[in-house]
């Protein structure tokens, strides 16, 4: 700590030093050429009142001691002129030294909104995000500053209890069925007397404890992978891999409007993300209730895929919620019985990110929600010129 004091404060010390010297040479390289115009000018024109001042058609006589006249007002005048040079250039030092201290604490003053900023950025950690800057005064370029750091300061304080939540309810979400799974095993070798039917009714739960659990790690991988950003990309149709994920989800019905939508990406995560929108919208239906699949390009620019159903109403202030991990529709955040852990919608918007894509989400009137996602378009391929 007492290093990081000691580099800031050098770090000061060299921007307070720097303006410091600006302002002394910028005042010191004006005063010298204020003195070297004020001396040419009264050089020139003492000059030319000595020679206004011999008469032109004089004798010899007068000529001779207007001419000796002439001499020792020069020489007055030389002397009068090195005097003057003399007192202004110690005037021009002293008042340039006295710039510099000036200048130093002038410097000291402008510099010291950054200097605060840097003792209250030291203090703040992951413990107390919740601290800002805070800086009062005119919105010069240091206040602007302060606010911009405030903004990232919550935005990093977001993103810190975003991952607290995250490791909190993932920690719950593998504890609970493992407590389960020894329980039940507990409860098997417990009983000396135990069939092996009722064993292996003990060990199928146990299998399915585990893809189960296999499932739930499956899923955070593919939302760490999403986050952490695309490996590769290659060139594929929305229309295409939506139109294969809706037909693999036998026994839905769903209404599909597939219009080519070029891209580029990773297409086992693009067909991850169409599948977890699809089993959502499934999931939260109503039982004779409409799910919507369309894809669409937007004039070339937005390659655009969106989902809709027909489920319950969703409140608009619940959207943003719903894209936080391990979170569910009514303010569940735990696993429920269909198996479902929260985190279809997380991926998604985790996915849409590393494509460079947007999320939007909006609830339908009557019921239902409505997600749809933006990519931009893949550049559209050279048309080969044909010779003539």
């Amino acid at each position: 700590m007492a290093l990081r004091t000691r580099t800031s404060m050098n770090a000061r010390g060299t921007a307070r030093l720097r303006l410091t010297l600006l302002y002394s040479g910028m005042f010191l390289l004006l005063g010298t050429a204020v003195v070297v115009i004020v001396f040419v000018f009264t050089s020139v024109g003492s000059h030319v009142s000595v020679s206004r001042a011999m008469p032109a058609s004089a004798g010899a006589a007068e000529s001779a001691g207007a001419h000796a006249l002439s001499e020792v007002a020069s020489q007055q005048q030389s002397s009068d002129f090195a005097r003057l040079l003399t007192a202004s250039w110690l005037v021009l030092l002293l008042t340039a030294g006295a710039s510099t201290v000036l200048g130093w604490f002038i410097a000291g003053r402008v510099l010291r909104p950054l200097h605060e900023m840097t003792l209250t950025a030291k203090t703040i950690s992951a413990g107390n995000l919740g601290d800002r800057l805070a800086l009062s005064g005119p919105d010069d370029e240091f206040k602007r500053l302060g606010d911009t750091l405030d903004d990232l300061l919550a935005r990093l304080q977001e993103s810190f209890e975003s991952q607290r939540r995250f490791v909190a309810n993932a920690a719950h979400e593998l504890r609970t069925p493992l407590t389960l799974d020894r329980t039940l095993l507990q409860v098997a070798l417990a009983d000396p007397h135990a069939s092996a039917a009722k064993l292996r009714a003990a060990c199928e739960e146990l299998l399915a404890s585990g893809r189960e659990q296999e499932r739930l790690l499956d899923a955070l991988l593919t939302l760490a992978s999403s986050e952490g950003g695309l490996e590769h990309r290659e060139p594929l149709d929305l229309a295409a891999i939506a139109g294969r994920v809706a037909a693999a989800m036998s026994g839905h019905q769903i209404w599909t409007s597939l219009a080519a939508a070029p891209m580029t990406g990773e297409p086992a995560l693009i067909e991850r993300m169409i599948a977890n929108l699809l089993d959502n919208a499934v999931l939260y239906n109503d039982a004779r209730g409409l799910v919507e699949l369309a894809t669409a390009d937007d004039d070339g620019d937005v390659a655009r895929l969106t989902v809709s159903n027909t489920g319950p109403v969703v409140p608009a202030e619940a959207l943003q919620r719903l894209f936080e991990p391990f979170q569910r529709l009514g303010g569940r955040a735990t696993t429920g019985d269909d198996g479902h852990h929260g985190l279809g919608l997380s991926i998604v918007r985790a996915i849409a990110a590393a494509h460079g894509g947007r999320v939007d989400a909006r609830p339908r009137e009557g019921g239902g929600l409505t997600v749809s996602v933006s990519f931009p378009a893949a550049p559209a391929a050279p048309v080969a010129a044909t010779g003539g």
